[in-house]
């Protein structure tokens, strides 16, 4: 809970400091004392969006702090230990500060943090509740949203079970249908690339082929002139011609260069060595005559090979003009295709594989909402006879209120195990909606329709007590509501407070009121002070007991502040409070031992619902009303 707040420069409160404590908390003050601001600057605090027109008038800055009492277990405090906040035994502070420019910086235990954090917290910590959030009850939403925080946490549980199936159903459904409206182009890409391989199968290209035809394409396009080129060649080293006649060739002229050094060698290492390099060029020229000769008698003129090469190229070349530079190339994009189209024509089987895990997780989905559904309408049908009997106590007590839970059919949608037919969404197949009839006989309404603000203020406050009664321990936060009891007056403006004060039994309550039978229920009472010095206006807040208290409840009231009347009003209007809060208090108890042995029997029911369904209920750990 809130211990203290400070708040300095929001708009017309220059410094105030609010002493909180458990239980209900009312601040009262003058009409344009500053009221809201509290409530506006315990939403910085909360992390809300900030608004520089909060900044006070002639203020740099606004900042509020705010001072928190958690259990150890409170899982605000693990957030703020994530933070890296640091606490003394569970006391934490949080600040926000507001520069007019616009600029927001927030710290949590001492250490700064993104003002995400502080909206973390808010979420943990605290419900506020205006006239914003009473219009958001008229929204289809928001009453679902009531009747599944109503149910508590076994409808939670199934919600997330249809939102975890819808999610992955639905990324299932995406991939299949992305497939299917691929067979077409998949179908042409399976034609294409099949009759490329087929032609490339037909030619049956070989590795380096073309390199090879190439080479010799040009020895026997040019057989003539490589025949006449060795055959000359081959005339000067043997001596042979063509035709067979013979004359001096190279191979006689070294057998003289060295018959002429023969008799020299004897004496001279030198000539020796020469003679013997004659020698071996003796022998180059006889091994190359005879590569010559044998050159010679195997070129050949085969025109019929040659056309057969020149064709064979032609063919290859059709391949390398769509499918590679080279032959090889030609052979490595055949491998890809091949390996493609194995893909492509898989891809048929895995659609109707796809299309088999669809149909299970739609199914699955199918029995997960008729499940939530099955749950929801069983919440449904004691939801509106306990907020009935909240109303008797606030003056409502010929309101009758229904929840509607009604399925979104849709010949299209998921298919559910009773075979009819649903538009999901993650939170379900139902539209929800809270019906009321202000008077007997009368048919139910939407609220947007049949109560008018008063009425709507105190059906939100049922809403809230209702939901404290039934979450016992692990139940609402510290709860914030700004003028609730618009459009109340009278007894009913006594009731309302007597429920504020019974919702305060479990949480802490801090309520911003203008009506005196709302603020004597008060367990502390802050009162927003306004002086004006004809230059600045400033409110600072303080709590009043005592004498204090009557002058301010006089003063609501309408009276004289200091009057006799007025204070005897006073005095008769906190023992009729009093009075009332005792009386409350007794049959709270009877009612908490009957509402838990309602929601027990309530949750057997819906057990035996889950597993009719093929559902399991988790703990019964009610969650909070959230009223918007």
């Amino acid at each position: 809970m809130f211990t203290q707040m400070r708040i300095r420069g929001v708009g017309v409160i220059d410094d105030a400091v609010l002493e909180l404590s458990p239980g209900l908390n009312v601040v009262t003050g003058e009409t344009g004392a500053g009221k809201t601001m509290v409530v506006s600057g315990l939403g910085l605090l909360l992390g809300e969006r900030a608004d520089s027109g909060l900044v006070r008038t002639g203020r740099e800055s606004a900042s509020v702090e705010g001072v928190l009492e958690l259990a150890s277990t409170h899982p605000a405090l693990a957030r703020a230990d994530e933070a890296g906040a640091e606490h003394d035994d569970g006391e934490l502070v949080v600040a926000r500060t507001l520069t007019a420019a616009g600029r927001s910086r927030a710290h949590v235990g001492g250490r700064t943090a993104p003002v995400g954090v502080l909206a973390d917290l808010g979420r943990l910590l605290v419900a506020v509740h205006g006239q914003a959030d009473q219009w958001r009850l008229k929204q289809g939403d928001a009453h679902r949203e009531v009747l599944d925080d109503y149910a508590g946490s076994d409808v939670l549980t199934l919600r997330e079970r249809v939102r975890t199936s819808y999610d992955g159903w639905r990324t299932l459904k995406a991939e299949h249908e992305a497939l299917v409206a691929q067979a077409r182009e998949r179908a042409r890409d399976i034609d294409a690339l099949t009759a490329s391989l087929e032609e490339i199968e037909a030619v049956d290209p070989q590795p380096a082929e073309d390199v090879a035809l190439r080479a010799e394409d040009e020895r026997l396009a040019h057989a003539d002139t490589l025949r006449l080129a060795a055959a000359g060649a081959l005339e000067l080293l043997s001596g042979d011609d063509l035709a067979g006649e013979s004359r001096a060739d190279v191979r006689e002229l070294l057998a003289g260069a060295r018959a002429a050094l023969a008799p020299g060698t004897e004496h001279d290492e030198q000539l020796r060595q020469l003679d013997e390099r004659l020698h071996e060029v003796g022998t180059l020229v006889t091994e190359l005559a005879a590569d010559l000769s044998a050159y010679v008698t195997d070129v050949e003129l085969d025109p019929g090979r040659l056309e057969f090469v020149q064709q064979r190229r032609a063919t290859l070349a059709g391949l390398t003009r769509k499918y590679g530079d080279t032959v090889d190339e030609v052979l490595e994009w055949s491998g890809r295709a091949a390996a493609r189209l194995d893909g492509l024509v898989t891809a048929d089987g895995s659609v109707d594989a796809l299309g088999d895990r669809v149909g299970t997780a739609e199914a699955e989905l199918g029995e997960a909402v008729a499940a939530l559904s099955q749950a929801r309408s069983e919440a449904a049908r004691h939801f509106g006879d306990d907020v009935c009997a909240e109303l008797a106590h606030l003056s409502m007590g010929r309101a009758q209120v229904v929840v509607e839970v009604r399925p979104r059919l849709d010949p299209d949608g998921v298919a559910c195990p009773d075979g009819s037919r649903v538009r999901v969404s993650p939170t379900g197949a139902d539209d929800v909606e809270i019906l009321m009839a202000a008077n007997p006989g009368a048919s139910p309404r939407s609220i947007a329709r049949s109560a008018s603000g008063g009425e709507l203020s105190r059906v939100m406050l049922a809403l809230e007590v209702v939901g404290a009664a039934r979450g016992g321990a692990d139940g609402p936060p510290t709860f914030v509501f700004d003028e609730v009891d618009a459009g109340v007056g009278g007894r009913a403006a006594v009731d309302v407070g007597a429920r504020l004060a019974r919702l305060a039994r479990q949480s802490q309550v801090i309520v911003v009121t203008h009506l005196a039978q709302v603020a004597a229920f008060a367990d502390r009472h802050l009162v927003v002070h306004k002086s004006d010095d004809g230059a600045v206006t400033s409110s600072d807040v303080t709590v009043v007991d005592g004498d204090e208290r009557l002058r301010e409840l006089s003063r609501m009231m309408g009276g004289d502040p200091d009057s006799d009347a007025g204070l005897a009003h006073a005095r008769d209007l906190l023992a009729q409070a009093a009075q009332t809060a005792t009386e409350a208090g007794a049959l709270s108890t009877k009612a908490t031992k009957a509402t838990k042995a309602t929601t027990s029997g309530r949750a057997t029911a819906t057990r035996a619902a889950g597993r009719a369904t093929g559902t399991k209920r988790a703990g019964g750990r009610a969650v909070r009303v959230a009223g918007a």
